[in-house]
């Protein structure tokens, strides 16, 4: 079933503006201006209302634009909390500004949390992995729900923000692993350690702790292939997330056809966040599956 799904359920998060290759959104009570590639359409408000509304501003470094640096407009903190509830699911995470213009969450992802934490509360015991972790958003939402949690990102600063994140969240017991997520799966695939549950959140790049190149298109299939062996063969699930631009949910879904024997109820589409003019602002596609008996 193709399905538009909007994130737009949150209390401490909005999307006030979006346009002409930025969006302005509010954390908590702190509100950011930052370059958004697929808000190709004109602001809504104008440059001035921006200026008058946001605490800081990210610029992408000319010479490096993957790089940037933050205009501090209004008066903030370095680092503030915000949180997110849906029904028994209860997070909190820690906020801080990166030179990569992220701030340690992508909202549009509570989607995904609350599929993640519905299937596992439905298993009777389950083990949860999450690749390309980041902060941890859908490794909480998955122990929130009761789960083993194998949280695997390359970047051991990283990890220990996810960390803060499960503390703030009053939660406890996630096994931390700093690697590459592709030998992580191989080792666990040569061991015979077996899985209710995989999210895969692959960037388009990104480098292993040892230096070990990942390139999307190159490595996908591989990954895809590998998580096949490690999935419990019924009763479990798997959750894609791309934001790589250009890719749709259907490359997910010909990966899972080919590599997973048994494919159970599918769920496909888009993610997405509104802002305040009712402009959706797509932030990634999505492909998420249970395992079966044949």
């Amino acid at each position: 079933m193709i399905q538009l799904l909007g994130a737009n359920d949150w209390s401490d998060y909005e999307l006030i503006d979006c346009g002409s290759f930025e969006k302005l959104e509010r954390f908590g009570s702190y509100i950011l201006a930052r370059p958004e590639p697929q808000a190709v359409w004109p602001k809504s408000l104008s440059d001035e209302e921006w200026q008058s509304q946001a605490h800081a501003q990210f610029k992408r470094d000319k010479t490096n634009p993957e790089k940037g640096n933050w205009t501090f407009i209004k008066k903030m903190p370095e680092q503030w909390f915000i949180g997110y509830k849906h029904e028994a699911l209860n997070l909190r995470f820690r906020l801080g500004l990166t030179a990569f213009k992220h701030v340690g969450l992508f909202p549009e992802q509570s989607e995904n949390w609350k599929y993640i934490f519905q299937k596992v509360q439905a298993q009777k015991q389950s083990k949860v992995l999450n690749l390309f972790a980041y902060t941890g958003g859908a490794s909480l939402a998955a122990k929130n729900a009761g789960a083993d949690v194998v949280h695997v990102d390359s970047v051991k600063q990283v990890v220990n923000w996810s960390r803060e994140n499960m503390e703030a969240s009053g939660l406890k017991d996630i096994r931390w692993v700093v690697e590459d997520a592709l030998k992580f799966v191989k080792r666990e695939a040569k061991r015979g350690n077996k899985y209710t549950g995989i999210i895969l959140d692959p960037p388009a790049y990104g480098r292993g702790p040892d230096g070990e190149k990942w390139i999307l298109e190159d490595m996908i299939n591989e990954l895809v292939s590998t998580c096949a062996q490690i999935i419990e063969p019924t009763n479990a699930f798997i959750v894609f997330n791309m934001y790589s631009m250009g890719l749709s949910y259907l490359v997910m879904q010909n990966l899972a056809k080919l590599h997973f024997k048994h494919i159970g109820a599918e769920e496909m589409g888009e993610l997405y966040v509104s802002d305040r003019f009712e402009k959706k602002l797509p932030l990634g596609t999505y492909f998420r599956f249970e395992t079966k008996n044949p």
